[in-house]
């Protein structure tokens, strides 16, 4: 019975101090909006924005490859021959990758 009421005294000296520790991590761990799955969310949107920015240069650059092949009848040839490979009968191709 002693450790009850010494346990009950502990509770009522640091009611204040329990109270905000227990809210401290149901707000950081256990609340669907916790401060770990915002961190987590702010990751993914980062991850998110970074390939919207790969797709949209990517996005660009076709459409300027779009816009140079409408015009100019000479980019057909070489745009197959930079990323295809593709090569005239009378001509050798070599190929330098870089380390």
């Amino acid at each position: 019975m002693s450790k009850l009421i010494s346990i009950w005294n502990f509770i009522c000296r640091r009611k204040y101090l329990i109270t905000i520790v227990a809210f401290a991590v149901i707000i950081g761990f256990l609340d669907e909006n916790s401060l770990v799955r915002r961190l987590g969310y702010e990751r993914e949107i980062s991850q998110l924005k970074e390939e919207i920015e790969k797709y949209r240069t990517d996005y660009e650059e076709n459409t300027k490859r779009l816009n140079e092949i409408s015009t100019n009848p000479d980019a057909i040839g070489q745009i197959a021959r930079e990323k295809y490979l593709m090569k005239k009968p009378n001509e050798d191709i070599y190929v330098f990758e870089e380390e």
